[in-house]
């Protein structure tokens, strides 16, 4: 059984984004690929959701499964409650992508905005799936200023859980990328405590599908089944970040 929970230090940082690429990534090596989405928010019952634009980005092969929806744009218990729908809770997040994992050789669990946003009222969260699934956490993370202590903290919160972390990956690498951004190359992978696993460039989602899934596989790190190549990268884009 294969299972990645995708999160990340916030929103709107390029999870989205970061999941179709590792499934495009996934479908081109010949392997069967689910999404799920536990909780889409900020949603009516006919908007197109995450899973949809995964779709469109990765492929009408991908296998497609989302728990809830909650209209208003708001943490999942909270949107939830005010709409007066059923919450998600982790139990049922496991029991779903356990049920995908066995029809399927990769599931990807894609969270809502961060790793310890609230699913229910009773405090359960994308990690507490995670663990309950064995399945490790790939952390898409920002690229400037504020990035290291969010992925800090993100990262202790895994490990006091008991939750493998995968390793960061930039959600979103500006095309014009400051000094931070820069620095932050060499700096990423010593606060997660695990190497950095790719950088999705700025933009990636508008691309069209067979534009962005021909280059899906230069964005992601080989543990993902991509060509990246950290050092390269760091080499290129950051000259003496290290020495910062």
């Amino acid at each position: 059984m294969t299972v990645i929970v995708v999160s990340g230090t916030g929103t709107e940082i390029g999870k989205t984004v970061t999941t179709a690429a590792v499934a495009a990534v996934a479908v081109a090596a010949g392997r069967s690929v689910a999404v799920l989405k536990p909780a889409q928010t900020g949603v009516g019952p006919d908007d197109p959701g995450d899973a949809r634009e995964v779709t469109r980005l990765a492929g009408e092969g991908i296998t497609t499964l989302e728990l809830a929806r909650y209209p208003e744009p708001l943490a999942p218990d909270v949107a939830a409650r005010r709409a007066g729908l059923a919450q998600v809770r982790p139990q049922q997040v496991a029991d779903a992508a356990a049920k995908l994992a066995t029809e399927h050789d990769l599931v990807l669990v894609e969270g809502a905005g961060g790793l310890l946003v609230r699913l229910d009222d009773e405090g359960g969260t994308l990690a507490d799936a995670a663990r309950l699934l064995g399945a490790p956490v790939l952390m898409v993370v920002t690229a400037g200023l504020g990035t290291l202590n969010a992925t800090t903290l993100t990262a202790e919160a895994l490990r006091a859980r008991g939750v493998r972390q995968l390793g960061p990956l930039i959600g979103s690498w500006p095309a014009a990328p400051d000094l931070a951004s820069r620095c932050n190359l060499a700096d990423l992978p010593k606060d997660a405590g695990t190497p950095l696993l790719g950088a999705v460039p700025e933009g990636a989602g508008s691309l069209e599908g067979p534009a962005f899934r021909a280059a899906a596989g230069s964005w992601l790190a080989p543990e993902l089944g991509g060509t990246w190549d950290a050092a390269a990268f760091t080499e290129r884009e950051a000259p003496g970040a290290r020495a910062v």
